[in-house]
């Protein structure tokens, strides 16, 4: 980006801007955050890593008994987490991005970013654009391990669609994320609260085991829980079966957090003092 296109103006907030000066932007600010992960590949472990460690933990430790309660054994339960786990990437990515979008505040990078004639909400676009592309890398890593463990892919257009529900999804959650990340005071108080509504929703679903011997009061939290309805949606579309219901959820519950929480995200963002 030249410099007379980010050079500060007087009222660089309340400059109107074409929405080609909007791609414009977002475009350079997305090659701005991957010139940084260049210069920082430690940011790219939790992407390579996580798909591997979860993988293996679960299906080595797990895969036995809950894949005999399943009607079968260890490549029984392979089939059935792996879709569940696709499902997490796109989540686990978003408390990510609140994190890291809290840390360019305390170091005065978003103060700077405000003081330039560029739309607030290119900022926010180009984050959510690079966690995409994280996402997608360990939704990769994740496929190349669980084909090594045994997963079968059934269906590659199913596979692709679920990549992409996935992100859809996971892009709503980001804009909670970026929210959170905007009014938090530290990164750290970023994980807490990350960590506080993700582990409920995480194991309170039907990601990592089926639901029909949960408690009657934790099944009815499962039937509402967006990552059930994702991760059900993802097994019927990779190994095959219904999927009409519980895609709908999904698709609300992605375009109803993002309608809500997109402008509030690019509101806290403006008006941080």
């Amino acid at each position: 980006m030249s410099a007379a296109t980010l050079a500060p103006a007087p009222h660089a907030a309340d400059t109107p801007i074409s929405l080609r000066a909007h791609l414009r932007h977002t475009g350079a600010l997305i090659r701005r955050n991957l010139l940084w992960i260049r210069q920082d590949p430690e940011s790219m472990f939790d992407a390579i890593l996580f798909p591997v460690v979860f993988t293996l933990l679960f299906v080595y430790v797990f895969g036995g008994s809950i894949g005999q309660s399943l009607g079968g054994g260890q490549d029984q339960y392979v089939q059935y987490v792996v879709p569940g786990l696709m499902a997490m990437m796109g989540m686990n990515m978003a408390q990510g991005v609140g994190t890291g979008f809290n840390q360019d505040f305390n170091s005065g990078v978003m103060d700077r970013f405000r003081s330039l004639p560029i739309g607030r909400g290119s900022v926010l676009f180009a984050k959510i654009a690079v966690e995409l592309m994280r996402m997608l890398l360990a939704t990769a890593v994740l496929m190349v391990v669980a084909v090594l463990v045994g997963y079968d892919i059934k269906h590659w257009s199913g596979l692709l669609a679920s990549v992409a529900l996935s992100a859809l999804f996971g892009s709503a959650l980001m804009w909670v994320f970026l929210t959170l990340g905007v009014m938090m005071k530290s990164a750290q108080s970023v994980q807490a609260m990350g960590f506080l509504v993700l582990m409920p929703l995480q194991f309170g679903s039907s990601i990592f085991a089926p639901t029909a011997s949960m408690p009657g009061w934790l099944q009815s939290f499962t039937d509402y829980n967006p990552l059930s309805a994702l991760a059900d949606t993802a097994r019927g579309l990779m190994e095959g079966g219904p999927v009409a219901h519980h895609l709908w959820v999904t698709l609300i519950w992605s375009v109803g957090l993002t309608a809500v929480m997109a402008p509030v995200a690019i509101h806290k963002f403006r008006t941080k003092s």
